[in-house]
């Protein structure tokens, strides 16, 4: 029997990578392939050669290729990514992921998960692949700004071994304890429960190829951000104030807590929210209700930027109440502030990148 070139890569193409659960076609995970008589040979690019389920991603191929070919010689070599040959673990549950954003405030009632969720469509908008986790355990409203109340993300088997999907909603993938729970249902866990669901949430959930994954943090320094940096390297993080002095203090404190030397977490810039009252039928005008200068206070602590000023309108909550994130929104001004917050935490990133070596996952004795 002759073996055809673009059969094999179609029965390649039902082999799924036990990370992302995509097929190792579209990853781009299969290299040198070729054809010689009954002799198929290619390689599987991996990360790294710790990468999990290696052993059963080759027995997966060889199964694929024999069911179609039972007379041919599969032979598959595992390779690492930039040719490297460690076995240590993987230092990026994520792979996948190209950047880890948290979204983070000292306390609470400063809009951050707004933010978050606008940031995330912001990019969206303007054309990056982008998931969403919401790891704000304790109180989680993803699930209702993103008008996914009520649903569940589903299971899925790789290998054995159960995955979760993530849930989408207006072009990215999110997830939340809030699709596990009910609405009502409060969260009383202890910190060694919430540091596993945090991994969870990266480990075993199905995530696509992202550019950037949005982590909407709980207010304040505590077992969550914690987690978050063991887990994954995190490549920067956004801080979200009011102007007020009171809302100031406590977030230097939350810039403070990444900046600590064993953790070393870079500040992307700030976003100041609720800066200034702008009613609906008054456009132009602008009341101060929270003072002013905040965000540019914090920005020059965190030696970062003001990554954009977004004003207090009415709209931007009837949006999150909805479903329908302000920034999907046309001609309005807090949209078209969120817009700018999307824009330059863009540039942040590629700055970041050219300036700093990558983030490490932090080990902590």
């Amino acid at each position: 029997m002759t073996i055809e070139k673009t059969k094999v890569v179609e029965a390649l193409s039902k082999v799924m990578d036990p990370v992302s659960g995509q097929d190792i076609i579209t990853l781009n995970m299969v290299l040198n392939l070729e054809v010689v008589d009954q002799n198929i040979n290619f390689s599987i690019e991996l990360p790294n050669l710790a990468y999990p389920s290696k052993q059963e991603l080759n027995f997966a191929c060889i199964q694929a290729l024999q069911e179609l070919y039972p007379s041919a010689n599969v032979n598959v070599h595992l390779v690492a990514k930039g040719g490297g040959r460690t076995n240590t673990a993987p230092t990026n549950a994520v792979p996948q992921v190209k950047n880890i954003i948290a979204v983070a405030s000292g306390k609470g009632g400063v809009g951050k998960s707004t933010i978050a969720v606008n940031l995330a469509l912001g990019l969206q908008k303007l054309g990056a692949r982008v998931g969403l986790i919401d790891a704000d355990l304790y109180g989680p409203s993803i699930p209702t700004m993103l008008g996914l109340q009520g649903q569940r993300p589903k299971v899925k088997e790789i290998y054995g071994k159960p995955r979760i999907v993530p849930l989408e909603a207006h072009g990215i993938s999110t997830i939340s304890i809030g699709f596990i729970i009910e609405p009502e249902q409060a969260v009383v866990l202890r910190g060694p429960r919430l540091s596993a669901i945090i991994k969870q949430f990266f480990q075993d959930c199905l995530w696509p190829e992202l550019d950037y994954l949005i982590v909407d943090l709980p207010p304040g320094t505590g077992d969550i951000q914690l987690s978050l940096v063991q887990t994954v390297p995190v490549t920067g993080v956004v801080l979200v104030t009011t102007p007020q002095e009171v809302a100031l203090v406590d977030a230097i404190k939350a810039m403070n807590m990444f900046l600590l030397p064993n953790v070393s977490v870079p500040s992307l810039g700030v976003v100041e929210n609720l800066s200034w009252f702008t009613p609906a039928d008054l456009p132009d005008h602008r009341s101060y209700l929270f003072g002013k200068g905040g965000g540019g206070k914090l920005a020059k602590e965190s030696k970062s930027m003001l990554l954009g000023q977004v004003p207090l309108v009415q709209a931007v909550r009837e949006g999150g109440d909805a479903g329908q994130p302000i920034v999907l929104q046309d001609a309005n001004p807090a949209a078209e502030a969120l817009l700018r917050v999307a824009k330059n935490t863009i540039q942040q990133v590629a700055l970041r990148h050219e300036v700093l070596a990558p983030t490490q996952r932090v080990r902590m004795d």
